[in-house]
C-alpha cells in the first residue's frame, strides 16, 4: 500500500478483519477460533509497532498463555469483561482498564468467560529476533529472517 492509498483516519470498527485468523498450528489454532483481529496499525503503514482491535466471542482466548523475549505488549479494554490470565493468577478486567507486559515478564492471555463479546486494543512493538514461550504447552515461537512466526515444539522440532 503506497502513501496515496493509506487512510488518514478511519472508524476502527470498520477496519478489515485480518485475512488469516491465526498462525498457530493445531491443536492450538482451534483454541483461538473465537478471536477476530482488525490490524489497525498496518492500515496506516506503521512498522515499529502494531495495533489490533480484537474481538473475543464468549469462551474465546486471545492467545495461548505466553510471554515474549523482546516484545513489550499492552492491552486496553474497550467493551466487555475479559479475564486476564497470568502465571501469577487471574484478574477481572472491565472497560477502561489496561495492562502492560514488558519483554520477559509474566505470561499472559485474555479469556472471555462471559456471554457477551469483549473488544480491546492490543499494542506491541516489532522488535526483531523476538521469541514466544508458552509455559503450559509444548510450543515455542521463533521469527524467521522475514519476521514471520515459526512454531516449534519446545525441543526445537517443527510443527
Amino acid at each position: 500500500m503506497d502513501d496515496a492509498t493509506k487512510p488518514v483516519t478511519l472508524l476502527a470498527e470498520d477496519a478489515p478483519v485480518r485475512a488469516r485468523p491465526s498462525t498457530y498450528p493445531e491443536p492450538f489454532r482451534s483454541r483461538v477460533s473465537g478471536r477476530v483481529k482488525q490490524p489497525l496499525g498496518d492500515l496506516f503503514g506503521l512498522s515499529n509497532f502494531g495495533v489490533n482491535r480484537t474481538t473475543l466471542a464468549p469462551g474465546a482466548e486471545s492467545a495461548i498463555l505466553h510471554r515474549h523475549s523482546r516484545q513489550d505488549e499492552f492491552v486496553y479494554v474497550l467493551e466487555g469483561h475479559p479475564t486476564l490470565v497470568t502465571d501469577r493468577g487471574d484478574y477481572p478486567l472491565s472497560p477502561g482498564m489496561c495492562a502492560g507486559f514488558p519483554a520477559n515478564g509474566i505470561a499472559h492471555q485474555l479469556v472471555n468467560r462471559t456471554d457477551r463479546p469483549v473488544i480491546y486494543l492490543e499494542i506491541g512493538d516489532r522488535t526483531p529476533g523476538d521469541e514466544g514461550t508458552y509455559p503450559l504447552d509444548d510450543l515455542k515461537a521463533v521469527q524467521d529472517e522475514a519476521g514471520r512466526w515459526v512454531f516449534q515444539h519446545k525441543d526445537g522440532t517443527p510443527y
